[in-house]
């Protein structure tokens, strides 16, 4: 049965404090609900422990920057509100989503003396292996939007406004019969998906686009390690449609999917199908055993 998110048991962190889940309300003249000036991070426990908690807190911090404001909580104090968050509402395996936004001292687009606020909340997300469909993979489809170019958007920070882009390009993929979306970067070379990173195998090399105009993920980040430790070239570089059509195998990778094959590519030109392939089984498989292992051997 279908839950929405404002109408749930819990607490949720929110300026310091747990509060009751339904509480955690904002006034219609929020200053990040009219300019798009939020930043979040989308993370996951696994067993009680908090994945690669570090390098998406940080990421949180230069997002804020980015924006030109600063969190007023402390790495170590976020670190500890996520552990309260999930001991109060009993979660040992969950997605954990951090945010970050102006308040409603001002709407003006300049509004520097606006409170910057920040909200914690985690809730049961089980992702497509946790549900015994990791194989299943997903259908893409060729969206006419495309990711902005880093000089006219804050492009390297995990900013709500850019998001509305994804939304744009999932319901135009959704309305073609896939599952997500495919974007272009300004030059027309592949970018990444409406949410997750794009990673390929071609001549048994891992391949992905380079961060220019879109998100530099972590989990991505994460997974190339992992391929280094099997032994494999991992290649960061522009990604021509060409190239991806060439590709053996394709994935995607990110927080709220993990690595999810990808299995056809819709486009004007037809689509391309691509098998579950022994590369990205293994890949999948490498990531699974990771978030259980020690902190010290979790590849950054």
């Amino acid at each position: 049965m279908f839950i929405p998110l404002d109408d749930r048991d819990g607490h949720i962190w929110l300026d310091g404090a747990l509060i009751p889940w339904r509480d955690a309300r904002l006034h219609v003249l929020t200053h990040a609900l009219h300019m798009g000036g939020a930043v979040f991070e989308g993370m996951r426990a696994y067993g009680g422990r908090v994945f690669l908690n570090t390098p998406h807190l940080e990421r949180l911090a230069r997002s804020a920057s980015l924006l030109d404001f600063h969190l007023p909580w402390t790495h170590d104090q976020l670190s500890e509100a996520i552990e309260a968050v999930l001991d109060a509402n009993g979660l040992a395996d969950a997605y954990i989503r951090p945010i970050a936004w102006r308040g409603t001292e001002s709407v003006s687009i300049a509004s520097p003396q606006a409170r910057i606020h920040v909200a914690i909340a985690a809730w049961h997300w089980p992702t497509a292996a946790a549900r015994g469909e990791a194989d299943k993979g997903i259908r893409l489809h060729l969206s006419t939007w495309r990711r902005p170019r880093p000089d006219t958007a804050p492009t390297a920070a995990k900013c709500s406004g850019l998001y509305m882009i994804g939304t744009l390009a999932r319901h135009q993929a959704m309305a073609a019969g896939c599952d997500d979306a495919l974007l272009l970067d300004s030059d027309g070379h592949v970018a990444e998906t409406t949410a997750t990173n794009l990673l390929l195998v071609h001549d048994g090399r891992l391949i992905t686009p380079t961060a220019t105009g879109f998100l530099d993920g972590i989990t991505k980040r994460h997974v190339m390690a992992l391929a280094r430790q099997r032994g494999l070239t991992v290649e960061e570089r522009r990604v021509s449609l060409d190239t991806l059509r060439a590709a053996d195998e394709v994935f995607t990778a990110g927080t709220s999917v993990e690595l999810q094959p990808v299995v056809a590519l819709l486009t004007d030109a037809g689509t391309r199908e691509w098998p579950v392939g022994p590369v990205t089984r293994q890949l999948m498989s490498d990531f699974r055993a990771s978030i259980t292992a020690p902190a010290a051997r979790v590849a950054a």
